[in-house]
């Protein structure tokens, strides 16, 4: 790693300064927001800046970081050093130059760190991996089946991947860009920082014997292949057909989709349609009618309807809101 930036993800920090001087427990203001009912959960307005889809923290070390979820999706790269996680019941051990992607349902705890052992955490919301999912395309691994489920609201399983890369200098060098674009916000630099993710998977996607998988069930399995499917052919999957496919009762398929992931399969095919017609408008010049339609939708007043109900506005006041202030 650059010796520079890594001098500078090396300094002691204010939080670690009091940890040091006799306050040895972690400072829950910090990360977490009392209103929460779920107390150990740490909380995306807490640690990513002013609305960031992306932004990034250095691990604090010195301390025990007990057992905790989290309302974003977390990467964290091993600069120098070690760590030891506690994931989901499993014990991981980063070490220089590794990768753990955990989505937002993993229960994790993190063993102390001493001085030596610098690491950063990646706090992600799931809407920054757009571009990533158009960069990977179509497929079936490891990656993009994480990527899937860091898209429901409900732990579907498989929470984790650990990427052992260490000497791996390509990965080495985007994380390293990465971590460079994401120290000063700007429109430019979260262009960058998108692109260099979509990169970066395309190499870990190139790795498979680097990865290590959490273990997953069979539901867990059918869970990761409907949500693919959502996800890659939004405009005409049918839940009758994803039942047959996985060899299930179609009343047994939603049973278990309400289980696992809070919403009906209706509402989660909805969602993704609203995506992509939000991504279209903002990145295209089809009109509503036509982006209601390559959606899904023959009726464009109930598109516009359900986007309206989804946004808070219509179609055309959304393509405008940025030219209106109101973003």
């Amino acid at each position: 790693m650059n010796e520079t930036l890594l001098e500078e993800l090396s300094q002691i920090t204010p939080e670690e300064q009091q940890i040091l001087d006799g306050h040895p427990y972690v400072d829950r203001r910090i990360y977490y927001d009392p209103q929460d009912t779920l107390k150990d959960r740490i909380d995306r307005s807490k640690v990513l800046r002013g609305g960031r889809l992306i932004d990034i923290r250095r691990h604090v070390r010195f301390v025990h970081f007990p057992e905790h979820t989290h309302n974003f999706v977390e990467f964290v790269y091993m600069c120098q050093g070690t760590t030891t996680h506690l994931i989901d019941g499993q014990k991981i051990v980063l070490g220089e130059g590794d990768l753990l992607f955990l989505n937002q349902h993993a229960r994790q705890e993190i063993l102390p760190a001493s001085s030596g052992d610098i690491a950063v955490n990646f706090m992600i919301l799931p809407e920054f991996f757009d571009t990533a999912f158009h960069m990977l395309g179509a497929g079936n691994d490891p990656l993009r089946n994480f990527l899937v489920s860091c898209l429901t609201d409900q732990n579907v399983g498989g929470n984790y991947l650990y990427f052992h890369v260490a000497g791996v200098l390509p990965v080495q060098n985007l994380v390293e860009n990465l971590i460079m674009a994401l120290k000063e916000d700007s429109p430019e630099n979260q262009t960058i920082a998108r692109t260099t993710m979509g990169l970066l998977f395309l190499y870990l996607v190139s790795l498979p014997e680097s990865i290590r998988l959490s273990e997953r069930s069979f539901d867990e399995q059918v869970m990761i292949r409907l949500l693919e499917e959502i996800h890659d052919h939004y405009r005409d999957v049918r839940l009758a057909d994803l039942a047959g496919q996985n060899h299930m009762e179609v009343s047994a398929l939603s049973r278990l989709i309400l289980r696992r992931t809070g919403s009906t399969f209706k509402e989660l095919l909805q969602k993704r349609r609203m995506e992509v017609a939000a991504y279209l408008l903002d990145t295209t010049g089809l009109s509503a009618s036509d982006i209601a339609a390559g959606v899904g939708y023959e009726n464009t007043s109930f598109f516009h309807s359900l986007f309206k109900r989804t946004y808070g506005m219509s179609p055309k006041e959304y393509r405008h809101r940025k030219d209106a202030g109101t973003k």
